[in-house]
């Protein structure tokens, strides 16, 4: 006869708790996750937990290492990727804000939330926009702005986003696109031709990488 933990771990994984987990912290705050919240939600006993995870504190830990991995490292990889021009540049950034799977809103505003109640976690945030902004500086210098120049572009760019999804603005998407172009120039100072515009919106179209020229 199994025990119960056997019967649950059949039923659940470390991916699924980890996910219950990121719902619970976006949707009611990091208070509320909690082993037997969580356990309750997933419809499993609270010791199937421990076959995951040494202890809560090890699951928040884990909760970090996943908003790092999925918003920072998908917002590097587009900021280090190589394009012919500014406005492509920008262009990969701009897959993260579109796309939820590479880049998700509700999570970093949930751990930034959570970052107001502890130091380590402020840290580990300060750490990781560091980060982004290291890239998108060094995005735009590759493209020969000024170093200063390259920085404040960054800035511009990235803390604007990061405001967007904190206002919690409801723009259709349609609209959002409607002002592609006006976006591009103000934040390389060049117009996009028709050809990146189209090129962006194939993205959206069909999941797929906007081509670099």
């Amino acid at each position: 006869m199994r025990m119960e933990s056997d019967r649950d771990s059949l039923r659940t994984t470390k991916r699924y708790w980890l996910k219950a987990a990121v719902e619970i912290l976006v949707a009611e705050g990091i208070e509320r996750v909690k082993v037997q919240v969580i356990a309750r939600n997933l419809g499993v006993s609270r010791s199937s937990f421990y076959w995951f995870f040494k202890s809560r504190q090890d699951l928040l830990d884990q909760l970090l290492s996943h908003w790092q991995d999925v918003n920072t490292r998908s917002l590097l990889e587009r900021a280090e990727r190589p394009a012919d021009t500014a406005c492509r540049s920008v262009l990969n950034v701009f897959e993260c804000w579109v796309n939820e799977e590479l880049f998700d809103p509700r999570l970093d505003i949930a751990v930034r939330d959570w970052a107001r109640r502890s130091s380590t976690v402020r840290q580990v945030i300060d750490e990781g926009d560091a980060k982004r902004m290291t890239a998108l500086t060094s995005m735009f210098k590759r493209h020969g702005y000024p170093e200063e120049e390259a920085f404040i572009r960054a800035r511009v760019l990235y803390f604007m986003q990061i405001g967007y999804y904190s206002l919690e603005i409801d723009e259709p998407m349609e609209t959002r696109l409607s002002y592609l172009a006006s976006y591009l120039h103000c934040f390389t100072g060049l117009e996009p031709t028709q050809q990146e515009i189209n090129d962006f919106h194939a993205f959206l179209k069909n999941g797929a990488s906007v081509p670099a020229q």
